[in-house]
């Protein structure tokens, strides 16, 4: 007679390996080193419809990377979440410090990088870039507000051009992408998948989060 409790753990065991077979050799970066001087508090915990910002970020890296770093001087302030957390190797160096890092400490040979203040994300998106990977060092979408470094994939032939432009009191993302394979994603390619171009705001202001929220009310009442 066969055990239902033994029949139970197998269906479990096998819906997990589905979904751990289903996600992609690439790690997932999240970016939350930043001060949020404007802010006045930690904008990863920030809520967005009722969720922090920092939640809607991990559950979407959950169903799609097999590794989660989390970059933070913080760490006790993200214990809750089944991930790795690392502090800055190169101190006070920004946003492209806290990527360096990201990308040293990543297990897989690219890593797709997020800013802990981007709410609205698309699985699909990121998708999108993931196909077109290929022999590319870097896979960054450019909107009509140009390239966004801060949803973007990285490779690990990224870490000695940035540390070499950090060497040289340069702290701008996209000034290494000279020394590197890059390919741009354009806005049309990808128009149909987000074509309010959600995936790229982020908060910075208390008045941006103000506006987010009014647009996002103002949204779902017409709807």
């Amino acid at each position: 007679m066969t055990n239902p409790l033994v029949t139970l753990f197998d269906v479990v065991f096998q819906k997990a390996k589905l979904i751990q077979n289903n996600k992609h050799n690439i790690t997932g970066i999240i970016l939350s080193g930043g001060k949020s001087l404007r802010m006045g508090e930690n904008k990863s915990f920030i809520k967005v419809n009722g969720v922090p910002i920092i939640h809607r970020i991990y559950n979407l890296f959950k169903e799609l990377f097999q590794e989660i770093i989390i970059v933070t001087n913080q760490k006790e302030l993200f214990s809750a979440f089944d991930a790795k957390f690392y502090s800055d190797l190169l101190p006070d160096k920004g946003v492209l410090g806290g990527l360096y890092t990201g990308i040293f400490f990543s297990t897989f040979p690219h890593s797709f990088c997020v800013a802990c203040d981007m709410p609205f994300i698309k699985i699909s998106v990121i998708q999108y870039l993931i196909r077109n990977i290929e022999d590319y060092d870097v896979i960054v979408p450019r909107t009509r507000d140009g390239l966004q470094p801060l949803h973007a994939i990285y490779s690990k032939k990224c870490l000695d051009p940035i540390k070499i432009i950090i060497e040289q009191g340069n702290y701008k993302i996209i000034d290494f992408y000279n020394m590197v394979k890059v390919k741009i994603v354009k806005e049309d390619d990808f128009y149909n998948l987000d074509p309010l171009r959600e995936s790229f705001i982020n908060v910075n202001t208390p008045e941006e989060l103000y506006l987010i929220k009014r647009d996002k009310t103002q949204t779902n009442f017409s709807g």
